[in-house]
């Protein structure tokens, strides 16, 4: 039996109606990423817990779970409310990580529910994560899946 949702551990944002799965470890700065994607102009779609569906056309949909939806930790300040929009089309699923490759390869991909999604990696720690997902959505010239 195929499962047709899903919830990750994981924050999304979007712009222009197109999600950004941000997932790693407990610590490694899901949220601080969406934090300061969103300064650039995307807006939140969940924070810390994404929920994830086929729609009827094959497409993988990301939403919030209602209990935290317009919800955003921020270290240091707590739980706020933001903006948040919701069902909207996954076009990138960033992976955190402190390890690095140098020059990976364009072509990865995570499965989810059926759907491949294009994967980059990013230290979030690092001042220009938000600029190299925003290149991540730009360069691999990524359409809504």
């Amino acid at each position: 039996m195929r499962l047709s949702s899903e919830t990750l551990h994981a924050s999304t944002v979007a712009i222009d109606g197109r999600a950004v799965v941000i997932s790693g470890p407990s610590g490694s700065g899901k949220s601080d990423l969406a934090l300061r994607l969103l300064g650039r102009g995307f807006k939140l779609v969940s924070d810390d817990q994404t929920y994830l569906r086929m729609d009827d056309e094959g497409r993988l949909i990301a939403s919030s779970p209602p209990t935290i939806r317009g919800k955003l930790e921020i270290r240091g300040i707590g739980i706020v409310d933001m903006e948040s929009v919701m069902d909207v089309p996954v076009a990138l699923f960033v992976e955190l990580t402190s390890d690095m490759q140098r020059l990976p390869d364009d072509s990865r991909e995570r499965l989810i529910l059926d759907a491949r999604i294009p994967l980059i990696t990013v230290d979030a720690m690092t001042a220009s994560a938000p600029s190299k997902v925003a290149v991540g959505l730009d360069r691999l010239g990524l359409k809504l899946r």
